[in-house]
């Protein structure tokens, strides 16, 4: 191996402003320990709303002090390993996702945290940790059943298409919120049910008059006033899974002054549920064979956004792009 140096992504210092926390940094090849694999990473995917919370300090069971790496999953190749590595050679495709392995062009990785893959494609992205997100939150903490009335807001997003497309195998009506005519295609193509592109439709108006009766469960990436319709609009028994809030990641968080959450939730006997991947650990493994059987058996299709984000360096503009909402699918960077 003729390249000597690598570059990286780092947060120099705590910032609200992602671009402003980055700093890109040149350092040597690591050489990997008995137990750990030295991977070229060939693409890597982008969590704009994790990314900008940690560059600001507000991920609380992450206590970080500058510098520190980004990003989490990456799809590589191998090209170097300790002696004691017995499951792995020189050129498999694997797949991780190990916090500060991501934004950097090459990474060393404890063997027993990588996963093997059949090719090193963008595609993977979507379904780790992604997609493992999206399913074990349906499933877990949304107990998710058949025959039910599901909406999934940001339905095009990296993670909304792939919720979409489980609750639709679980053999659910599945609602779709989206901001564009080019993701309301996404989502046809996807089997969604019903498409809302809240640009053209008023997202309480349509759930008020097409769905009387409320929604069963409720899959939330948004926040703010979507939250608000969202917790409106349940069904008695109704489940809404809070898996994100990006209408705020950008801004400062929104003050409001309500009648308190119980008041709607209490007459219905519904239920607001908070949902983070780490507090969920146990159910990681058998959700990511199960995507991955889904992906290679042609059962579930993965959307990677079209725009070309190449190169360590474009990654802040890639993490912008993200948190504007104009991404159909997952947004990846190539190096």
């Amino acid at each position: 191996m003729n390249v000597q140096n690598y570059r990286k992504l780092i947060v120099n210092k705590l910032n609200q402003d992602f671009k402003s926390a980055v700093e890109l940094v040149e350092i040597p090849i690591p050489k990997p320990a008995d137990n750990e694999l030295l991977i070229k990473n060939k693409f890597s995917g982008i969590n704009g709303g994790f990314d900008t919370l940690i560059c600001r300090g507000d991920v609380p069971y992450i206590s970080l002090i500058p510098p520190f790496d980004l990003g989490v999953e990456a799809v590589g190749k191998v090209i170097a390993m300790g002696e004691n590595v017995k499951d792995f050679q020189i050129g498999d495709a694997v797949i991780t996702t190990a916090r500060g392995g991501g934004y950097r062009e090459y990474q060393v990785i404890n063997a027993n945290l990588v996963v093997k893959v059949r090719e090193a494609t963008p595609e993977l992205l979507t379904l780790m940790p992604t997609g493992v997100s999206a399913l074990v939150a349906l499933e877990q903490v949304g107990e998710m059943k058949s025959n039910e009335v599901v909406l999934v807001t940001a339905a095009a997003g990296g993670t909304g298409h792939i919720a979409v497309q489980l609750a639709k195998l679980a053999g659910n009506h599945v609602i779709g919120t989206c901001s564009s005519e080019a993701k309301a295609k996404l989502l046809k193509e996807l089997g969604c049910d019903r498409i809302i592109n809240y640009r053209a439709e008023n997202l309480n108006q349509v759930l008020k008059q097409e769905y009387p009766n409320g929604i069963n469960l409720i899959f939330d990436c948004v926040g703010k006033t979507v939250f608000d319709t969202c917790v409106e609009n349940l069904a008695v028994r109704g489940r809404l899974v809070v898996v994100g809030f990006i209408s705020e990641y950008a801004n400062n968080v929104e003050q409001i002054t309500q009648p308190r959450l119980y008041h709607q939730l209490f007459w219905k006997a519904a239920s607001v549920r908070g949902f983070l991947m780490p507090h969920y650990k146990e159910y990681m493994a058998e959700a990511r064979d199960r995507l991955l059987n889904l992906f290679y058996t042609d059962k579930l299709k993965v959307a990677v956004d079209p725009t070309r984000f190449q190169g360590i360096e474009s990654i802040p503009d890639a993490v912008e792009y993200l948190l504007s909402g104009q991404n159909c699918g997952k947004v990846v960077v190539r190096f």
